[in-house]
């Protein structure tokens, strides 16, 4: 398949990663030389500088036969001019565009959209992905990672062991038969840095980041197993009161659980913004990192606090100053990866990676036919795919011992009708089937390939 990616930022260059990890076409445009360099230099790509909506810089990218146009720049105007361009002069069939500014997202301008007004088939928003993704944080604050699956009822977990968990060194065999009525599976392990999928044999150690898929009824016991509390959020304090913030604290007020939430935001503009648009949460004009605001927001007595600002350092040191204050639990929001590995040594629990939760919600249409889901790990180094199982795929009707899955992955659930099922060697797969697989990147093509959806199906 042909790809044009317009945009070499972090986002534009993982998706480029993957695609031309999967021997595809891709030739990649930014108006930063240095940025195409990077791209051109450590990647299998071509690239083109100039300006992603110009038609001959499109033109010069191969737009005429290209399969597909993924406009990833900074600016939502250039990224919807791009995808007309590319409909209305070359053509092109698909065309994804990511769009910040809410107001393109309304619901009541959908219409925007169509084909014969601004032809883009899928809008991608950053700021609604990390809201949902940092509520599904605060829903699940033992895990450092957690995504839903299979119309919401499996849960991937991701869980730092600590010396306490009662379970170390315990083969993962022998889990299975300890817990014969926990529907939980480990499907990939970190440790010392690298990333594999398990087999029956390994054994799990301290300071593991283990990832489990276990079904929402036993998101409770799971986490217990492996050593941690299932905590209530009763109490929010969100710093940064922007798009993703107040998105937060709305869901917040609307949940089904009653929350209390507190926003601290510095513009005193973004503030009023804010005060305006919520109804029960409490807004405080101010700098997140200021101690006598944070006493003022009681954080205290706060459950959490959810560090969102559009700064990488201060919402590392806002959630660091807020667990000095009391809070026992912090998630901060971090665009530059080389500071995740900060985050152990500063004791923040959980981050947000925008780039990580873009790009995952981009590869779900890249990955096409009946590829339900597609979720991110780590810096791009495995996937974790929902599909749902066709009649002509190779692995229907067989058991999963004898499907000849790549070493790099794993089937972590199935939902067959409204049962979720613990799989084992000896389940066999059927169609309709929704599976849930854990895949290193590697392995993402071949996974494909046996469900019979690779992303050159259209």
């Amino acid at each position: 398949m042909k790809v044009i990616i317009c945009g070499a930022g972090q986002v534009g260059w993982q998706i480029a990663r993957h695609l031309s990890g999967e021997r595809n076409d891709v030739t990649v445009v930014d108006q930063n030389p240095d940025l195409v360099r990077r791209a051109t230099d450590t990647l299998d790509v071509q690239g083109i500088t100039g300006h992603a909506s110009y038609p001959d810089v499109l033109d010069s990218a191969g737009a005429r036969d290209a399969d597909m146009v993924i406009a990833a720049t900074y600016s939502d105007e250039v990224n919807m001019v791009t995808c007309q361009v590319a409909h209305s002069v070359f053509a092109v069939p698909r065309k994804i565009a990511r769009l910040r500014a809410q107001s393109y997202l309304t619901a009541i301008y959908s219409d925007l959209y169509r084909r014969d007004h601004m032809p883009i088939d899928v809008v991608i928003s950053p700021e609604r992905a990390v809201a949902e993704a940092a509520l599904q944080r605060l829903a699940a604050p033992a895990a450092f990672d957690t995504e839903s699956f299979l119309d919401g009822a499996v849960q991937l977990l991701g869980i730092q062991l600590e010396e306490d968990c009662p379970v170390l060194g315990t083969p993962l065999r022998e889990l299975t038969d300890l817990f014969s009525t926990l529907n939980a599976r480990v499907v990939g392990i970190r440790r010392e840095g690298s990333l594999f999928t398990p087999g029956a044999r390994d054994q799990l150690f301290a300071d593991d980041q283990i990832y489990v898929a276990t079904h929402q009824s036993d998101i409770d016991r799971t986490l217990e197993i492996f050593g941690k509390t299932a905590r209530k959020q009763e109490r929010v304090v969100i710093v940064g009161g922007g798009n993703v913030g107040l998105a937060v604290a709305r869901a917040l007020e609307t949940s089904e659980h009653r929350v209390r939430a507190k926003v601290i935001e510095r513009s005193r503009g973004v503030a009023e913004r804010a005060a305006d648009a919520l109804e029960r949460t409490i807004v405080l004009n101010g700098d997140g990192m200021d101690s006598s605001l944070l006493q003022e927001a009681n954080i205290e007595r706060a459950d959490a606090v959810l560090c969102v600002t559009d700064d990488d350092k201060v919402n590392l040191l806002a959630a660091v100053r807020a667990k000095q204050k009391g809070c026992p639990f912090a998630i901060a929001l971090v665009n530059d990866p080389s500071l995740v590995p900060l985050l152990a040594a500063l004791d923040i629990d959980a981050y947000i990676s925008p780039r990580a939760t873009t790009v995952s919600s981009i590869l779900r249409h890249i990955r096409h036919g009946r590829v339900r889901g597609v979720y991110s790990i780590g810096d791009a180094e495995a996937e974790v795919i929902e599909a749902q199982v066709l009649s002509t795929s190779s692995i229907a009707g067989k058991l999963i011992r004898d499907v000849d899955f790549p070493e790099g992955a794993l089937v972590g659930a199935i939902k067959r009708g409204g049962e979720i099922i613990r799989p084992r060697g000896t389940t066999r797969i059927v169609e309709g089937d929704l599976v849930m697989i854990f895949a290193m990147s590697d392995d993402v093509p071949e996974v494909e390939r046996l469900l019979q959806v690779s992303i050159d199906f259209f």
